[in-house]
């Protein structure tokens, strides 16, 4: 017991001074955190946020379509289709670069019909990029296909394709547009800032692929594109354009073109044109094909303008329909060359000069005119001057007769050698003559109501001139084949030589029927332009004058047109004619 008292107590050195010094260290550091966390969500939170929207929130486009375009009926001849187009993330298909050697992409390259190490070298190419454009426009099969494949990288777009259920039909008149959407030709590219609609866009997070997982809400709505309805009658349209690439082909000629126009409107009921092409194939596009011939093709119109020099011979005053000529002896010598008719036609009025399309008398019509009364009907009915239609590629003509000019070139000019029009300008023109002198302007666009249009020729010559138009269907006349059953018919021959590319005229030709029905109260103006028939028929009343008979046939049905209670008239002397 002794020995336990007298031992030392050992005592712990008191380390307060540690205990407090962790307490602080703790409590700096809580401290530190709740302040870091309210810098971090008070004060900075906004660009925090930004900072993690930049790399998930996208601003997405909300696609748009065109409008339609439809025919007069509201028959559609061009719409927007949804369909999938290709594109490729590099960058994120090459995290993983074993996917190249995958059974994935082979099937992958397959459904392209690529090459599978082309395509890969096409890609590794193209490492650092984000974005690149591989197929617009996919197969749907395909694109079905490629999205069960789920290849990181590989994404697909809705976008919309043109469709055009008429297709060779109309495609020269209503063109086609490009893998954006954006009119390329005819009326997709008059009409485009109408058809085209405005995108919108919406902001939508995306995960690590870019797939939308939310969506925020819609930044601007989409503003679909406005239809548009043209006054072509597609029915009328497909009659035309059949007859033409019928005839077209049987005379192996190298193009044509049909116009047809609603006299009482001024609309194109139909515009045709041959060779043609398929609208859905960017494959038959070529620039042979695609162009509207009846609006950019120009000819020399032959015969087809003679009624015009007889309508400046009568607003002269100085010819009345009874007047007469002397055609004898069917051929005169004027600077060192001649004109001259197939044979000696003798006397004929006005109305006979137009059934026998005598070169000789309306070469002596113009030659006692002066300049300006002999090329006022001319300018009256705009030749020289766009039709103002608006489509891409539409041209002026040519109308430039040189100052003092020979009587050769005025002789000439009389029965259309000289000077060059178009399709369209000359259904213009024999619409002037149907609506009793007034000119309408002319519009693919469909009208609600008759246009007022201005009184250019005088009505009564106008009325009297179609009326001589008669003869050249009648027996004699060079247009037999143009008649219609149950309707009379008023109209034009015409066969032009064809300039040479080494100057003068060559051996090929234009060959044209232009005219009126019913000729009583005319309703529709119609022109047939065949370019360079072959073989020996090769005039306008064999070749183009059927067309325009089985034209007129079908769109006078189709417009419920009541027939003649008249016959055709036969004026004049009988005999063989030409153009």
């Amino acid at each position: 017991m002794k020995k336990i008292r007298n031992r030392k107590i050992m005592t712990v050195p008191d380390c307060k001074w540690r205990y407090v010094t962790m307490l602080f260290v703790v409590s700096a550091c809580f401290i530190g955190l709740i302040i870091r966390t309210a810098y971090l969500q008070v004060w900075n939170a906004t660009d925090l946020a930004k900072a993690g929207e930049s790399r998930s929130i996208r601003v997405k486009g909300i696609s748009s379509h065109r409008g339609l375009i439809l025919d007069r009926n509201g028959e559609e001849l061009a719409r927007s289709v949804p369909i999938e187009s290709l594109w490729i993330d590099p960058k994120t298909l090459l995290k993983d670069k074993s996917v190249l050697t995958s059974p994935a992409w082979k099937g992958f390259a397959k459904a392209l019909n690529r090459d599978e190490k082309e395509l890969s070298k096409w890609i590794l190419d193209r490492a650092d990029r984000r974005f690149v454009w591989l197929e617009r426009h996919l197969d749907p099969n395909n694109a079905v296909f490629i999205k069960r494949l789920a290849i990181n990288g590989v994404n697909l777009k809705s976008e919309y394709r043109r469709y055009y259920p008429s297709a060779e039909v109309t495609a020269n008149l209503v063109g086609f547009t490009g893998v954006d959407d954006k009119g390329l030709e005819g009326v997709e590219k008059a009409f485009d800032s109408y058809l085209t609609g405005q995108p919108g866009k919406e902001k939508v997070v995306v995960d690590l692929y870019r797939r939308v997982v939310e969506e925020r809400g819609v930044l601007a709505e989409a503003e679909q594109g406005n239809d548009l309805q043209l006054s072509i009658d597609s029915r009328i349209q497909a009659v035309a354009y059949r007859e033409l690439k019928k005839t077209v082909l049987n005379h192996n000629a190298k193009g044509g073109s049909v116009v047809v126009v609603d006299v009482d409107t001024g609309e194109v009921l139909a515009m045709a044109s041959q060779p043609s092409f398929n609208p859905n194939r960017s494959d038959s596009r070529f620039p042979n094909m695609t162009r509207n011939r009846a609006i950019t093709d120009l000819f020399e119109p032959g015969s087809t303008v003679k009624p015009l020099t007889i309508v400046s011979a009568l607003e002269s005053g100085k010819y009345q329909p009874q007047s007469t000529i002397d055609t004898s002896p069917g051929r005169m010598k004027l600077n060192r060359k001649t004109v001259r008719d197939p044979r000696n036609y003798g006397v004929l009025d006005l109305g006979g000069i137009i059934k026998k399309s005598s070169n000789m008398g309306v070469s002596r019509l113009a030659l006692s005119l002066s300049d300006q009364e002999f090329l006022n009907s001319f300018y009256k009915v705009g030749f020289g001057k766009s039709t103002g239609l608006g489509v891409q590629g539409e041209t002026k003509g040519v109308l430039r007769p040189r100052d003092n000019w020979s009587d050769i070139e005025k002789a000439t000019f009389s029965f259309g050698y000289g000077f060059q029009v178009s399709s369209i300008q000359l259904a213009q023109a024999y619409s002037v003559l149907g609506a009793n002198g007034i000119k309408r302007p002319l519009t693919i666009i469909k009208q609600n109501g008759l246009e007022q249009g201005e009184q250019v020729i005088d009505s009564t010559i106008a009325q009297e001139v179609v009326s001589m138009m008669e003869n050249v269907v009648a027996d004699g006349g060079t247009g037999t084949k143009a008649r219609v059953e149950g309707y009379r018919v008023a109209g034009k021959t015409g066969t032009a030589r064809k300039v040479a590319k080494t100057g003068g005229y060559g051996d090929e030709y234009v060959t044209v029927f232009a005219g009126l029905v019913p000729a009583t109260a005319p309703r529709l103006a119609i022109v047939v332009m065949v370019d360079e028939p072959a073989g020996d028929a090769y005039y306008g009343g064999t070749v183009s004058a059927p067309i325009f008979s089985e034209v007129a046939d079908k769109a006078l049905d189709l417009m419920n047109v009541a027939p003649d209670q008249q016959t055709v008239k036969a004026f004049a002397v009988g005999g063989v004619s030409h153009d």
